[in-house]
């Protein structure tokens, strides 16, 4: 049996500037390309159209056949990680796993077990940076200690970013590069899915869109954002690429990129904040939690427009824009005092491009108790944020066709009130 090694996709869906696949093509040994539907991740999944899987589902498919034109194909497995793995190796002579590194607490303790599991078996696992242009020890303070606000993160990101090229690791898609074998392509039921009917965004790059990204991004009613998300998300393009462009193009939107980049940072330097607050003094603020309350924001029926707008977007499409993120964020967390962590799982469950660190820095920078230099009295008002971004209510009237008449309903709570109770119950919470 001739010696292999093996590329393990994940968070890295393409051929090209691909890091570890160039890696492991630089070796003398043929590649062979392989991706896990990974059991314990998709049996937590509720909705078995989950557009997510459908989309990767539809971006392997694109890879196989790419690879099927060099005689080669990529090996599509279903079941826990290791048990996998301890099949591969029964099947194969293998010599090294090669992968990109995933930074979200399940990844790193999944890889830890690959690596052990590998390692007894004379198996070397190499895993490289793709994600990322810079991984969490990678921009310090002059303490050699990681950032805790944005803005002076952002400056010694931009300055790092001086010494790194951008190079694209160069992929050769050649047949001596590649184990020669035909594997099959399953379908998503085999693997317990069905097709998503939502339509998810093209890989390319809006040019024109991003150009006037700056002033268009807040107005929801106007095609002003990227949309590149999902695509950031599982790696159908290249991070390194994106800033390229970015750079070349907008730069708010290199922010934007900026910002994903620091929240990735956080969670890997802070994990507490998976279940916790940032800043911990803010775990003493007693939530309401009425289930009854968070299902009509859930449903978008708050009786706030911009709200539930937002919510019945990505309700239905899978997406919400950015602007509205954060004054649905703001009205849960502010107007209803609910527990930020109910509504990041909700948009956990919802997001195509949801982002572990992302999600979890946006919301607790909505909740107040995160990186932010904000103190936390800050509470978007949802009539004036309508009155600065859908003044002529487009976006509204799109998800809410009742609007102004007698099904939609009265505000499930006054503004005024509900700002009030806001600041008295964090006040109360923080002077104790």
């Amino acid at each position: 049996m001739e010696k292999l090694n093996i590329f393990w996709f994940r968070r890295d869906l393409r051929l090209f500037d691909n890091t570890g696949l160039y890696y492991a093509q630089n070796e003398k040994k043929p590649v062979l390309p392989i991706f896990i539907f990974d059991t314990e991740i998709l049996n937590d999944l509720v909705d078995k159209k989950d557009a997510r899987v459908s989309f990767i589902h539809h971006t392997l498919k694109e890879i196989d056949l790419q690879l099927k034109k060099l005689g080669s194909g990529l090996l599509i497995l279903h079941g826990k990680p290791e048990e996998v793995f301890e099949k591969l190796i029964k099947d194969y002579e293998i010599d090294t796993v090669f992968t990109n590194r995933d930074y979200e607490p399940y990844a790193k303790e999944r890889d830890q077990k690959i690596d052990d599991l590998l390692k007894k078996n004379g198996i070397d696992f190499l895993d490289f940076k793709d994600h990322v242009i810079f991984e969490e020890k990678e921009i310090l303070n002059g303490s050699e200690e990681p950032y805790k606000v944005f803005t002076p993160y952002k400056n010694k990101w931009l300055e790092s970013l001086k010494n790194n090229q951008l190079q694209p690791f160069d992929v050769q898609l050649s047949v001596d590069k590649f184990y020669q074998f035909e594997p099959e392509f399953p379908d998503l039921e085999s693997i317990g899915f069905e097709k998503s009917t939502i339509e998810i965004a093209d890989k390319s790059y809006p040019e024109e869109i991003i150009k006037k990204y700056d002033k268009l991004r807040d107005y929801p009613a106007k095609n002003g954002t990227s949309r590149l998300g999902i695509h950031l998300r599982f790696g159908t393009i290249s991070i390194r690429q994106a800033v390229k462009k970015a750079q070349a193009l907008n730069d708010t939107w290199l922010n934007e990129l900026i910002w994903r980049e620091f929240y990735s940072m956080i969670l890997g330097n802070f994990p507490h904040v998976m279940n916790a607050a940032f800043k911990s003094k803010y775990d003493a603020i007693p939530w309401r939690n009425e289930e009854e309350d968070f299902e009509k924001w859930c449903q978008g029926k708050t009786g706030y427009p911009i709200v539930d707008a937002g919510m019945r977007e990505l309700n239905s499409t899978g997406y919400m824009h950015n602007r509205v993120r954060m004054i649905t964020a703001s009205f849960l967390t502010k107007h209803l005092l609910i527990d930020w962590r109910w509504g990041e799982a909700y948009f956990a469950e919802k997001l195509l491009d949801y982002e572990l660190s992302s999600n979890n820095g946006g919301w607790q920078w909505a909740a107040g108790t995160g990186t932010d230099a904000q103190p936390y009295f800050r509470i978007f008002n949802p009539y004036s944020q309508t009155d600065k971004f859908d003044k002529e209510n487009k976006y509204i009237k799109k998800w809410i066709p009742e609007l102004n008449t007698k099904e939609y309903p009265e505000p499930m709570v006054d503004h005024k009130f509900a700002r009030q109770r806001a600041l008295d119950t964090y006040k109360q919470a923080l002077d104790q």
